[in-house]
């Protein structure tokens, strides 16, 4: 019934020269000053109490003594205000708008766009305060209005849909100028920019498929591999008690895992990740410039505006004016410092839960979790990982916006840039604590047999694997990456989805009392003919049933991308298929959000901007952790530099000697010192049990990974070449790689030499004209 009433609209639409024969709707979209366009809508209960519904009612008058027209529709349990502004306002802020020092004005501005109406109203619904003072923000905290929110294009929305917003344009390229005219300039630089990074993710995501693939190719000829799989050396206990000696060979998997990552393609890989970080900012910042020219916002500031929006909504007013404050600041910067240690904190007692589970697992029942107690541990560590972030992430945001208000920025584009920075650094600390830990400290501050470093003096610290601590990190960095973005994106659409399957089965009577406009409707739509009420009440209510957005909607998806973009560098030497799953999740990423924000989610205020904010800083800061934390993975973490030194000074080749044997063949025995049962320190440190193999062999001396003497236990001379060589290595890597980045930002200009022609001539014709008018 509904497409065949949809068939006779497209008919009569068709004999009025509005739909092109194939029915595809012509571009020119209806007039944008029309009075019939409502700006906004507000949303009340009909039942309140007396208070509430006084407020309601002066809020209402103080609107229409700015001569905005309210117009009321009643529905059982709702009251809906359509709000609409005259068009003298309008024409003050193109005036002022004009004249301003940093919002250039053009000739594209003559007509004010729906989107820049919807900005207008909004700042002017949000700074109208009633007799007691209170503004639209508060009267929405003590439910006097129950919604508030912009409606939905139904023309510009269904192309938006049938272009871009749906699952089977995953591999087609986005409309970006229709999101702008449709979002507004700060909604499509975030779409921009996450279509940029997805495309510049590909070449990363090749090669480290590609490293992946050269460390598959050496499992069957790597004399590590075989060395370990093949060796029949003892391994100390892991843990205390029921923990007993074991078999190097029992972790032949475990190796080749490790060497999938940790191999000599891994220091290239991290060289190319580092230079490309700074080659995607700079290309950014051209083809950002090509759209922000094009779109006349080169020159455009967001609190310049707002100082606009506050002459406009009152002539009178008195603007907030900058305050600093060194009691506020060194406040915050306590408070900041303490939610940091928190965190940090909470890394601790995740480490120390790592090592209690490892314990009971190995006391386990279960054979397999007893052997496998380490990694056990490590699996269980990252879950529970993922859960305090998820905890945590809701804390972090409260702290921040805390923080916020005791700093009292004085617009609200300086508070966005403060809580983006406080938000990211918690979020930031959250996430890669625990990696830090496991990358720079796991392992190398446990001690070793006869002093082990205890928690209370009961615990031992986790122990690295004979093959590397790397990948630990791996596995680490694999479950939190992998969770947080499957889990993120389930969660993400389906919440929202099902929630508006909810409420749109709650609209069913209305839309069929509305049925026999629904004709009418598409008619009206084109031509801005007067809406019946209940035409409007349904357009409304679609709305209302919506999941609601604020202001702080975008910075919810920036937050997650430039979290992944901190895993996708940082520790990229850990992880080289780290791009490509950030490739994937991307392209899904695009879609999702798309689909969420034009069908399930109410509409964003348009905001005009012309970046990206303060999200390029965070990304450039970003960019230069990723080289000092990849030369300190590759330095420190990894065995690259062991197995450098072995090769050329320990190993069979050492020397230029000739040698038939691989010059890595006894490189794993080279790493490992033994300990002896009858020195009296390691008889008290493990039981005769202990000392037992699974086949039920007694030994009296146990292997362990370090390099230290077998009498005293003290470090060996090549542990400290090692070290020199490994400290070299990462200062000589962040130099060069530092130098690369530095040539890479000179040779690729900012922008287009186009783009600059075209605002040089802007310029000129602006200043010429501006003459004319001065001679006139």
């Amino acid at each position: 019934m509904r497409g065949h009433r949809r068939q006779q609209s497209i008919e009569l639409l068709e004999f009025m020269g509005v739909v092109r024969e194939n029915g595809s709707e012509q571009p020119s979209p209806p007039p944008v000053q029309t009075p019939l366009s409502y700006d906004y809508v507000l949303v009340a209960k009909t039942h309140q109490e007396r208070e509430a519904f006084k407020k309601q009612s002066r809020f209402i008058e103080e609107l229409k003594r700015k001569n905005l027209k309210v117009t009321k529709i009643i529905d059982d349990e709702l009251v809906f205000y359509g709000i609409q502004a005259p068009k003298e306002i309008f024409e003050k802020y193109r005036y002022l708008l004009k004249v301003s020092d940093a919002c250039n004005w053009s000739s594209d501005q003559n007509i004010v766009s729906l989107t820049t109406r919807i900005r207008i109203v909004h700042f002017i619904l949000n700074h109208t305060p009633i007799h007691t003072g209170e503004d639209l923000r508060d009267l929405m905290k003590k439910k006097v209005f129950e919604a508030k929110f912009c409606l939905h294009e139904k023309k510009k929305q269904r192309e938006l849909k049938q272009s871009w917003a749906r699952w089977t344009a995953c591999l087609q390229g986005q409309p970006i100028s229709a999101v702008r005219n449709y979002f507004g300039e700060k909604v499509a630089l975030y779409y921009l920019w996450l279509g940029w990074y997805t495309y510049l993710l590909i070449f990363p995501a090749l090669i480290g498929a590609i490293i992946f693939l050269y460390g598959l190719a050496f499992f069957n000829t790597s004399p590590l591999i075989k060395e370990v799989c093949e060796a029949s050396t003892v391994m100390c206990p892991l843990c205390d008690n029921r923990c007993k000696v074991w078999q190097l060979s029992d972790t032949c998997t475990y190796a080749k895992v490790n060497m999938l990552f940790d191999n000599d393609g891994t220091v290239l890989f991290a060289m190319f990740m580092a230079v490309w970080a700074t080659l995607f900012f700079e290309f950014w910042k051209r083809h950002r410039a090509s759209y922000v020219c094009a779109w006349k916002v080169s020159d455009w500031c967001e609190e310049e505006e707002e100082l606009i929006l506050e002459i406009v909504n009152n002539v009178d007013c008195n603007p907030k004016t900058y305050e600093h404050s060194y009691l506020r600041s060194t406040l915050v910067l306590i408070c900041v410092t303490v939610m940091i240690l928190v965190i940090i904190g909470l890394t601790h007692a995740l480490v120390v839960f790592r090592v209690i589970a490892a314990v009971l697992l190995a006391e386990g029942s279960w054979e397999f979790l007893s052997t496998h107690s380490n990694g056990g541990a490590m699996m269980l560590g990252a879950f529970v990982h993922y859960l305090i972030i998820t905890i945590m992430t809701r804390i972090n945001r409260v702290v921040a916006m805390k923080l916020c208000e005791i700093e009292k920025t004085r617009s609200f584009a300086a508070t966005e840039k403060s809580f983006t920075v406080k938000m990211f650094t918690f979020q930031f600390f959250t996430y890669f604590s625990s990696l830090f830990y496991v990358a720079f400290f796991l392992g190398r501050i446990n001690g070793h047999p006869g002093g082990y470093v205890r928690i209370a003096g009961k615990w031992r610290l986790e122990e690295c694997h004979p093959s590397g601590c790397l990948t630990d990190l791996f596995i680490q960095m694999a479950i939190i990456m992998v969770l947080k973005q499957t889990i993120s994106n389930v969660f993400e659409f389906t919440g929202p989805w099902f929630s508006t399957w909810l409420k749109r089965r709650k609209t069913h009577k209305l839309q069929r009392k509305c049925a026999h406009c629904y004709l009418k409707d598409e008619l009206e739509y084109q031509h801005g003919a007067e809406m019946c009420d209940n035409c409007k009440l349904r357009d409304w209510l679609s709305n209302y049933r919506l999941n609601d957005v604020d202001s702080f909607s975008l910075f919810n998806e920036f937050l997650e991308m430039v979290i992944q973009f901190s895993f996708t560098t940082i520790f990229v030497a850990a992880f080289p298929l780290a791009p490509l799953l950030a490739l994937i999740n991307n392209i899904i990423e695009i879609r999702l959000d798309a689909i969420k924000m034009v069908t399930l989610e109410r509409r964003l205020i348009p905001k005009k901007t012309n970046d990206i904010g303060v999200w390029i800083d965070v990304l450039e800061a970003i960019g230069v952790l990723a080289v000092i934390a990849n030369g300190l993975v590759i330095g420190i973490s990894s065995d690259f530099i062991p197995r450098l030194v072995y090769r050329y000074h320990y190993g069979p080749c050492a020397n230029d000697t000739a040698t038939d044997t691989d010059c890595m063949a006894g490189y794993i025995n080279n790493t490992l010192s033994t300990a002896h049962v009858y020195d009296d320190s390691i008889r008290n440190e493990f039981s005769a049990a202990q000392m037992v193999t699974h086949s039920g062999l007694n030994v009296s001396s146990c292997s362990y990974k370090d390099y230290r003497s077998d009498d005293d236990y003290s470090l060996t001379p090549q542990f400290w070449l090692i070290l020199a060589v490994r400290f070299a290595f990462v200062i000589l890597f962040e130099h060069v790689v530092v130098i690369c980045k530095f040539i890479a930002a000179w040779f690729v200009p900012s922008a287009p030499m186009q783009v600059k022609n075209d605002r040089l001539f802007d310029k000129l014709n602006r200043l010429k004209e501006e003459l004319r008018s001065f001679e006139a």
